[in-house]
């Protein structure tokens, strides 16, 4: 959560559904990747942007993709460098 910036945007396209703020999509990504939930994530790049793809592990260990994660990063005139302003799920 320390690398979205405070006015992050999270969607989802083709639903309709949008999310602004830090608090708001923290929310969303707790309810996600919850504690009970295991998941596999493999970089990649999506339009140039970096990104990964997520695969949610069973309890067998079979794991089966379930989304795909793409980033868009800014740089803020901080110390802490790059951070994510939007993400496209």
């Amino acid at each position: 959560m320390a690398l979205l910036t405070g006015n992050v945007f999270i969607s989802m396209p083709p639903t309709p559904f949008e999310c602004q703020g830090r608090d708001v999509v923290a929310r969303f990504c707790v309810g996600i990747f919850r504690a009970d939930r295991r998941f596999d994530f493999i970089p990649t790049r999506a339009n140039g942007q970096p990104g990964f793809g997520a695969y949610l592990r069973s309890p067998n260990g079979i794991s089966r993709g379930t989304g795909r994660y793409v980033l868009t990063l800014t740089l803020t005139l901080t110390l802490t460098g790059d951070r994510i302003c939007a993400m496209q799920c």
